[in-house]
């Protein structure tokens, strides 16, 4: 089974505008609420390529009833964690000639929410998928990756991380199947600039000699790079189109290449229905649909 982690989901609330312009009273064209989070975006592509998986995370009062309903719609598991106080936070997205958005904080969580979340790990099994994606809400420890992979490290996980920093660099020891950093995030990493892809291959190792096993690096427009555990280094460049949507398209990416695995293609494959999801998404108005994935992956496939 896929399990994929939202430590702070929210209700997307997008609102297009026609030439916003602030201090004055602007009316919108379109509106929509989407359920939004790393995870949960990761579970919904997931979907769309024919896997299920459990979302596990904290919701709190009327949003979070109405996120779980959400989410359970779209044909995804949950087994989110309801707290006793708070919200769960409403993220306002505006588009308009530029994108602007305001992000809620979230709700409180408790350590006892916590427990119960670590309760719920005790049901993944051997070979079982282990989604950490996103940032940390300030309520909790900045340790909850690396000290979750610890909780388990008695099992045979395949964990999958999409994070920046310390929250990245502090998880290598536990050997993850899969780390996503972007470009901008690898030079963070070691401080370095990165001048060429030849830069970004050297660096993506250092992360494989730290203990990940396949490091992505997306560089948005410029493609990708896999540097996969045998030491193959695969580039990608990605397929025309008009980016209607930058929201989402990394985690869409995530899931492709956890798809792409499990269908079991070989990297290269996996790389190019990774590049079909993310760039499905980023050409679509909210998060791509199985017949958008599939006509891209058409075109990917060629791109290798």
């Amino acid at each position: 089974m896929i399990y994929t982690v939202t430590f702070n989901p929210a209700l997307d609330y997008v609102v297009r505008v026609d030439h916003f312009e602030n201090g004055m009273t602007n009316r919108s064209h379109d509106e929509q609420l989407l359920y939004g989070g790393k995870g949960v975006n990761v579970s919904y592509i997931l979907k769309q390529l024919g896997f299920d998986s459990v979302a596990l995370g904290f919701v709190a009062g009327f949003t979070g009833k109405e996120f779980v309903k959400g989410i359970e719609e779209m044909g995804i598991t949950s087994q989110m964690i309801e707290l006793e106080e708070g919200l769960t936070r409403i993220n306002i997205k505006l588009k308009s000639d530029e994108e602007s958005e305001i992000n809620g904080s979230g709700p409180h969580i408790p350590q006892s929410a916590i427990d119960v979340l670590y309760q719920q790990l005790d049901q993944l099994q051997d070979h079982d998928i282990l989604v950490l994606s996103g940032s940390i809400p300030t309520s909790l420890p900045d340790t909850i990756y690396q000290d979750i992979m610890a909780y388990l490290q008695n099992k045979d996980i395949l964990y999958v991380v999409d994070a920046t920093k310390d929250l990245l660099v502090n998880v290598l020891q536990y050997k993850p199947f899969l780390i996503k950093p972007n470009n901008f995030e690898l030079a963070e990493i070691f401080h370095v600039e990165l001048k060429d892809s030849e830069d970004i291959v050297y660096y993506a190792k250092k992360l494989q000699e730290k203990g990940a096993r396949n490091v992505l690096i997306s560089m948005a427009g410029d493609g990708s790079i896999l540097v996969d555990e045998s030491g193959h280094v695969t580039k990608m460049g990605v397929p025309q189109g008009k980016v209607k949507n930058s929201v989402g398209a990394g985690d869409s990416m995530l899931a492709g290449f956890i798809g792409g695995y499990l269908r079991g293609y070989d990297y290269s494959q996996t790389l190019a229905l990774a590049t079909a999801c993310g760039s499905s998404t980023a050409f679509s108005d909210t998060l791509a649909s199985q017949d958008e994935i599939d006509a891209l992956f058409q075109i990917t496939k060629t791109m290798i």
